[in-house]
């Protein structure tokens, strides 16, 4: 994925974001579908990449956006997602069993950017730019 991302020209923190996104995606899906088929979608748009991830929707419930205390131990996939992305949602597939967990980062310079980049804590040191 990187490296499609790469040569769609993406910019690096998009990129970046991209790979998150899509790391918890599947991960939710693996986790919490109990199915035996994942698909994965990348789309670039004109001024955004789209990332879907499709499941049989086998497990209870769907993906929702939870706020996790300090000691819970999971629950923080979809805050990533939310934080990283413009936009994202569960539908259903057309004609099938299952759900489309999808997200929307931004590409254009001045469109609306996401939060700030995920880098590992005290990296790089406040205040500096």
């Amino acid at each position: 994925m990187r490296e499609l991302l790469t040569a769609w020209a993406v910019d690096d923190d998009v990129r970046d974001n991209a790979v998150v996104v899509t790391s918890e995606l599947v991960t939710n899906a693996l986790t919490h579908a109990a199915g035996d088929r994942i698909v994965c979608r990348l789309r670039l748009l004109a001024d955004r990449i789209r990332v879907e991830v499709e499941d049989q929707a086998r497990g209870p419930g769907l993906p929702m956006l939870r706020r996790p205390g300090p000691d819970d131990q999971n629950g923080r996939g979809l805050l990533l997602v939310d934080t990283l992305s413009s936009d994202w949602a569960v539908t259903r597939p057309p004609g099938r069993p299952g759900r489309v967990v999808w997200a929307e980062l931004v590409t254009t310079p001045h469109g609306t950017a996401p939060g700030p980049r995920l880098r590992p804590q005290g990296y790089p040191p406040s205040g500096s730019a």
